[in-house]
């Protein structure tokens, strides 16, 4: 499986971006934008989202997500990387469960007031 961060130096690297391109558009300095891409520092959601705008490309393969064993199966040899990377995947695709049902539910409204709409023509 491939970090977070190695996802999003091909995915940049394939588009012909530079990281001050990348870093421009996320109004933070070159500095800052390689250590994500080092995974040398945390992401949010929603700067993961504003990545996957950046470099044309979904959110779920900056993710890894649908790739067997996202969350492996390994001992973390006393450093606690493995175990903090499985946590910050499991935080990441529950905030993206959460901000889907909000979607969802704001389409039952869209859709309801339309029903109603057309009802009283």
């Amino acid at each position: 499986m491939n970090s977070v961060g190695l996802n999003i130096r091909r995915l940049r690297e394939k588009r012909g971006f530079s990281q001050e391109f990348v870093a421009g558009k996320l109004d933070i300095n070159q500095s800052t934008y390689g250590k994500l891409e080092r995974d040398m520092s945390s992401i949010t959601l929603d700067r993961l989202y504003k990545i996957a705008d950046i470099l044309e490309d979904d959110i779920a393969n900056l993710l890894d997500i649908g790739k067997k064993n996202i969350f492996p199966n390994q001992t973390n040899h006393g450093n606690g990387y493995v175990e903090t990377i499985n946590n910050d995947y499991k935080s990441m695709i529950e905030e993206l469960k959460l901000a889907y049902e909000k979607m969802l539910a704001i389409k039952d409204e869209e859709i309801n007031l339309i029903r109603n709409l057309l009802e009283k023509k």
